[in-house]
């Protein structure tokens, strides 16, 4: 089953947020503004753990 999710951090949880511009999407979970993409659990799964790695390499360069 696809659905619609945030391509920078897989979630689902996206509102269209300007009703005359149909790419204009919100992501409520890392805040991305944009066009998002449709996708299965499984893409949502590998995009959500490449994100939350990205988090950590950053939050490691922060302390270095």
């Amino acid at each position: 089953m696809l659905f619609k999710m945030c391509p920078k951090c897989g979630s689902n949880n996206v509102k269209w947020i300007i009703p005359q511009n149909w790419s204009t999407w919100k992501c409520y979970r890392c805040g991305y503004i944009g066009p998002i993409i449709e996708g299965n659990k499984e893409m949502s799964e590998e995009i959500e753990e490449n994100y939350i790695e990205e988090l950590k390499k950053e939050k490691k360069e922060e302390k270095d």
